[in-house]
């Protein structure tokens, strides 16, 4: 019997503290308003469920601040990339043009052209170079 009278009020105190626990439930609507309305006063800021998350939230808030930073250097990297591939073809071009110019003015018959030009007594060689072998 006094196993049956244990477990009966064991029962009731659990009856007792569930009854307790049991809130009244507000419709969705009201609470969804209250909730926008805390957050437009300020209220959320002196709750202490909201106290307990401010580390979290500053913890997103730096995360956010890294993501956002990360993109900015992301794209100041991107246009540095474009402002170099543009200066490459630029000066990619003005090798080639100055190459041009080197092969053309280097020929022999330039070279002779220019020594006249300059005074210089320089013929142009009608004879093939030729092997000189010694023996």
């Amino acid at each position: 019997m006094a196993e049956k009278e244990i477990n009966q009020q064991q029962g009731e105190a659990v009856n007792n503290n569930a009854g307790a626990k049991v809130r009244e439930k507000k419709p969705a609507g009201k609470l969804v308003a209250r909730s926008l309305v805390d957050i437009i006063n300020g209220n959320i800021l002196t709750n202490k469920y909201s106290l307990k998350q401010v580390p979290f939230m500053m913890f997103i808030t730096g995360i956010t601040l890294l993501y956002i930073a990360n993109s900015y250097y992301a794209e100041k990297k991107i246009r540095q990339i474009s402002k170099v591939t543009n200066e490459l073809k630029e000066l990619r071009s003005e090798y080639i043009t100055s190459m041009s110019k080197l092969m053309f003015v280097s020929k022999q018959s330039e070279v002779a052209k220019t020594a006249e030009e300059m005074g210089l007594l320089i013929k142009e060689s009608t004879n093939p170079p030729g092997k000189i072998i010694i023996k």
